[in-house]
């Protein structure tokens, strides 16, 4: 199989979907990987590097997508992309589809094969190829956290830890999943005072059990929830329904409750946000202000540092990779339920119901696509 890796293009994204020693791995198996010119720079990976691992350095995008059968990226296809891509054509990527309408729309047209990572799913409800990534955006969370509550930034000039004598900032985050596990610790190791709301309670006891004693767990609901975030010095929004658009938790109205210069960072601004007023944002122009609370809303916060992120995520990739190319896009999907669940588009049709539903498309399941 023909392997394309394309340089990503959206602002300041700077990982890379595959680096070397995958090339070299793929080559090795048969297959010819083909690698945009300077795409892994940002990641620490030269020309030279992927040359002396068997790969082929194509001279522009064009030139990748036009000879692969497969492209690997890190984010969704970007509107200058959506040209290059042909039916048929698999595409394995993050798409939170139901994100965009019009990016939705557009790869329906192409007919391409578009299995998404962020719905690759075990048997154990687990997400593989978001986890990685959820664990950095989470820790980064708490770390743009702190930095955008400094009074140069529109913050309420309050530092995370506190110092003796001086009480820590208030954390809250929504929702104890991977995102939320990985912010609260960040924030407990750094003194602040956190709590998790959930409405999970067999996820609450568990995380009773091994989150420090500067971590609080409430059960969520409409109440509590307007309770917390009222006292919040940083919020973090780590809300996740896999496919689906992520609910508005916070509303606009609510704002009005909070403390003037607290800061909001919403990780699930990927999946549309679960904070009414956020709306994408990137590493140049990562904040705005409305009503006096501060937004943050990088929708690739794992991009900033793409290094760990590059590693991170290619550790988990390269296996799906790797059995896509070997026995195809048919075949793996069938050897794999956990594949089979990353399908969200085939042949200009919605196979993920999640993405179908919300706009409203017909849904055709992925089982019936490969009969």
């Amino acid at each position: 199989m023909k392997i394309g890796i394309p340089k990503e293009i959206k602002t300041n994204e700077n990982r890379v979907a595959l680096v070397p020693s995958g090339a070299e791995a793929l080559v090795s198996a048969g297959h010819k990987v083909i690698v945009e010119s300077a795409a892994g720079l940002g990641s620490g990976f030269s020309d030279a590097q992927y040359l002396a691992a068997g790969a082929q350095i194509a001279p522009d995008a064009d030139a990748v997508w036009s000879a692969a059968d497969m492209i690997v990226k890190v984010k969704e296809p970007m509107e200058p992309e959506w040209s290059r891509i042909r039916a048929g054509q698999v595409i394995f990527t993050y798409f939170h589809f139901a994100a965009s309408e019009a990016l939705t729309r557009a790869l329906l047209a192409s007919g391409a094969i578009c299995i998404a990572y962020e719905t690759v799913e075990l048997p154990s409800r687990e997400l593989p190829l978001l986890t990685p990534m959820s664990e950095v955006a989470g820790r980064m969370a708490v770390q743009e956290g702190a930095k955008y509550l400094e009074r140069l930034h529109g913050g309420r000039g309050i530092l995370l830890g506190g110092v003796p004598g001086v009480p820590p900032a208030r954390v809250v985050i929504l929702g104890c999943g991977v995102v939320g596990v990985n912010a609260a610790k960040m924030a407990a190791g750094l003194g602040a005072q956190v709590v998790m709301l959930d409405v999970a309670l067999d996820r609450l006891r568990h995380l009773s059990d091994v989150m420090p004693a500067n971590v609080q767990l409430v059960f969520s609901d409409r109440l509590r929830l307007i309770e917390q975030i009222a006292g919040a010095d940083l919020l973090i929004g780590a809300v996740l329904i896999p496919g689906a658009v992520a609910p508005k938790l916070v509303r606009r109205d609510d704002l009005k409750i909070m403390q003037r210069g607290a800061v909001i960072v919403d990780v699930a601004i990927d999946q549309g946000g679960c904070v009414e007023t956020m709306h994408p944002t990137t590493h140049e122009n990562p904040i705005f202000i409305v009503d006096g609370i501060v937004h943050y809303g990088v929708a690739n916060m794992p991009g900033g540092v793409p290094v760990t992120s590059t590693l991170a995520l290619t550790n988990a990739t390269l296996p799906y990779v790797q059995m896509l190319a070997n026995l195809g896009y048919v075949q793996a999907l069938k050897k794999s339920p956990a594949l089979m669940h990353g399908l969200n588009l085939a042949g200009g049709k919605v196979t993920h119901r999640k993405v179908a539903e919300a706009f409203g498309m017909d849904y055709h399941p992925a089982e019936s696509f490969l009969d």
